[in-house]
């Protein structure tokens, strides 16, 4: 954490007094808080309740010049083996409280996609199923427009309560959002979301949970579930299939220390048992390095990278 002794202890006496003594831990492992489970400690974990405290902890850390990183459920994200110097708002282990009105879900940031598709299928509401194999948070999936099997968050949602980098709350319609594949405004202006409220159908509650079943097999069945990972290594090139050109370039199986293309899914980089953050960059940049050689198609990382 940057600044002098002093204003290390400074700050995290008063991110403790907005979220209370046990919700602040330090030198946190992030190895436990991300899917790959990879990653160093982080100098501060700070885990809010409400919006008032997601707001006052940016606030704090801005004051004092600290980096800060909101986490989700780290399930597209690869930390550094070196850890975070700064504070890490986890979002995912408080921020998760839920609200129904009508055919309509509202959601703290920290809520999985999965809790939500499941609640909304016992409330006999349609319109989330594509989400139930997803393992990320409401605030993530919003972040990147998370998407699966023909459905994405941008269809059905209505708006989001937003933390503006200055401190202020605004609700932004999904109209105004800029929802793309993988992209959105939250993204690209540095919007942290609050809250995000769904507008959903009624429907039959054992058609849902058929569609839901039938997704998971189909995920189960073709994607690496066992192992550690964060979800698909790489956007779809626009033409193409990443996991196919990386099939097709004969690198399924490809392995550095603990990490390798998932033998499973060719669009997957695995944790096959203590690989590190070096490890997976080494993965990741010979497959865009031999991709790219074979066909011409330089391959983006979907994982982002701390720091």
């Amino acid at each position: 954490m940057t600044g002098d002794g002093r204003e290390r202890t400074e700050l995290i006496w008063r991110l403790r007094q907005i979220v209370g003594e046990d919700n602040v831990s330090l030198d946190e492992p992030l190895s436990e808080h991300t899917t790959f489970e990879i990653g160093g400690p982080a100098d501060a974990y700070v885990v809010p309740e409400t919006s008032d405290e997601v707001r006052d902890v940016v606030a704090a850390c801005r004051e004092a010049e600290v980096p800060f990183f909101v986490l989700g459920n780290g399930s597209d994200l690869l930390v550094s083996d070196d850890g975070y110097r700064g504070v890490i708002i986890g979002l995912a282990d408080g921020f998760t409280n839920v609200s129904i009105e009508g055919t309509e879900i509202t959601c703290q940031a920290g809520v999985s996609l999965r809790e939500a598709s499941e609640m909304a299928c016992e409330l006999g509401l349609t319109g989330l199923e594509f989400a139930c194999g997803i393992p990320g948070t409401i605030g993530g999936a919003c972040f990147m427009n998370a998407g699966a099997y023909d459905g994405c968050i941008a269809d059905v949602l209505k708006c989001v309560r937003v933390l503006r980098p200055d401190g202020t709350q605004e609700t932004i319609g999904v109209d105004d959002l800029a929802l793309g594949y993988r992209a959105s405004r939250i993204r690209d202006e540095g919007l942290v979301v609050l809250t995000a409220t769904f507008a959903l159908r009624k429907g039959d509650p054992d058609a849902i949970r058929a569609r839901m079943d039938d997704l998971t097999h189909k995920r189960e069945s073709k994607q690496p579930l066992d192992k550690p990972s964060a979800g698909s290594t790489f956007k779809r090139p626009e033409g193409y299939f990443a996991g196919k050109l990386i099939m097709d370039a004969g690198l399924q199986g490809y392995q550095v220390g603990g990490a390798a293309v998932s033998k499973k899914h060719a669009g997957f980089v695995v944790n096959l048992g203590g690989a590190t953050a070096a490890d997976v960059h080494a993965v990741i940049e010979h497959v865009q390095d031999e991709v790219e050689r074979q066909f011409g198609v330089r391959l983006e990382p979907e994982v982002r990278f701390l720091p």
